[in-house]
């Protein structure tokens, strides 16, 4: 009786994906919403009229994107889902009125389902543990939808910086194609000399129209994943991506921490247990899976000269006969599915060991190309460029051993922004490996180097 009197919830399950969660660095700190109310609009509107960091724009897609409401929607069908099966089976009416010459006959029969009111805390138990995978899979929705947020936020603020230096290149290939036409001009360069300059101005040209398309598409996506739209969509973004961490965080053993937090392990174990579950039901319900209990209540009356009344009162059961269905393909199916769901289960443990142990080594890969460009190559190549402007002021070295310097400086440190901006790709994907799996098990990296998605810039 308890067991039918379930509820559906009142916040749709919001609390409990906020508590799966929360402490998690994707969401820093953000709670997801099933809708934006006034006072989360005007919190978006607040954050927007400031430069857009990673944490804010996790915030907003959080509150405002369309996939996150989604996803608590879903939540919401499977709690709806739960309370059906945990209500008790309605009681079913039947009346019949039946005439023979001068006699009416009224039968009423009042029947219940006997074997879906004894089944019924089964059932209850099956679907609340459905549910629990379900809440289990929203939370792995709102973590995946953070990730590809700050994904998304990494490659919008790359590709922006990326511009502003491919633009510094290309102005110091334009003095140098100008200069070079009015040396030729004066006859102290070749043909071939001034052909060379504009050949370098027209590739600057190119990758610097590349560059602009890739800024505008990864704008374009971040705005997506926030939702947003209208005016909302003139926001502005800083000029760099946040430095990189001084040291490299202590996270022992990666592959056990998988294993234990990934939402994804966790949803299949629950989906398990509820197959395991259903299979105990089926096995009980495989001969007998119907039966019907009614009262009975036969009244007849006689029209004649007496008007004679009489009632007949009984019960009624409906119980099928197994002859030709012994229950074996629905027994046979419950365990193929069982089979499956455990298969599935290892499966997802494999793939959350081996996720973890890839990103690992991406994480320590990118940080140490991102550090080398920070701490040997920029400050090489800047201390190159001072003295080539030392030697150019002494008259050593000329315009365009200054020029074309200048160039390799400039495509230097959009070399050493990619590296910066491939690492916190990677710093993103070994966060969600450790706490849910990524979508298609392709990290950030993979499908950026797929063409999926569009690279930030270019040399």
């Amino acid at each position: 009786m308890l067991a039918g009197c379930a509820s559906l919830s009142s916040d749709g399950g919001s609390a409990d994906v906020q508590a799966l969660t929360a402490g998690n660095p994707l969401v820093a700190g953000a709670a997801a919403q099933r809708a934006p109310d006034e006072a989360s609009r005007k919190r978006i509107g607040e954050l927007l009229a400031r430069p857009l960091d990673a944490e804010s724009a996790v915030r907003i897609a959080l509150v405002n994107s369309p996939r996150v409401q989604d996803a608590f929607a879903t939540l919401q069908l499977s709690d709806a889902d739960r309370v059906q099966a945990a209500s008790l089976p309605n009681p079913v009416l039947a009346f019949s009125r039946l005439r023979e010459g001068s006699e009416r006959e009224f039968e009423r029969m009042l029947s219940f389902n006997v074997v879906g009111l004894l089944t019924l805390p089964w059932q209850a138990r099956w679907a609340g543990q459905r549910h629990e995978s379900a809440k289990l899979q929203a939370a792995q929705s709102v973590l995946v939808l953070a990730a590809d947020t700050r994904r998304a936020w990494v490659r919008a603020v790359a590709a922006q910086q990326s511009v502003a230096y491919l633009r510094d290149a290309k102005e110091a290939t334009e003095a140098g194609a100008e200069l070079a036409h009015r040396m030729a001009r004066a006859g102290n360069w070749s043909a071939l000399q001034r052909t060379r300059e504009q050949l370098l101005l027209a590739d600057a040209s190119a990758q610097l129209a590349r560059a602009e398309q890739s800024a505008v598409a990864s704008r374009e996506q971040l705005t997506r994943l926030l939702g947003l739209s209208g005016g909302d969509t003139a926001y502005t973004l800083p000029d760099r991506l946040p430095p990189l961490p001084d040291a490299v965080p202590e996270l022992g053993d990666v592959q056990a921490l998988a294993l234990r937090d990934r939402l994804d392990v966790r949803s299949a174990t629950a989906q398990n247990a509820a197959v395991a579950g259903s299979l105990g039901l089926t096995h009980a319900t495989s001969v007998i899976n119907a039966m019907e209990l009614g009262v009975v209540r036969n009244t007849k009356f006689d029209n004649g000269a007496d008007r004679s009344r009489s009632t007949k009162r009984g019960f009624e059961l409906d119980l099928p006969i197994p002859v030709f269905d012994w229950g074996q393909a629905r027994n046979g199916r419950a365990e193929a599915l069982y089979l499956q769901s455990a298969a599935r289960v290892r499966d997802v443990g494999v793939l959350a060991a081996s996720e973890a142990r890839e990103a690992w080594q991406g994480w320590n890969t990118a940080y140490a190309i991102a550090r080398r460009y920070r701490d040997e190559v920029l400050p090489l190549r800047k201390q190159v460029n001072e003295e080539m402007v030392l030697r150019y002021n002494g008259m050593l070295a000329s315009v365009w051993e200054l020029l074309g310097e200048t160039r390799a400086s400039v495509l230097a440190v959009n070399a050493g922004m990619e590296a910066q901006r491939d690492f916190w790709l990677a710093d993103t994907d070994l966060q969600l490996v450790l706490t849910g799996s990524l979508p298609g098990g392709m990290t950030a990296l993979q499908t950026a180097a797929s063409g999926e998605t569009p690279a930030a810039g270019g040399h």
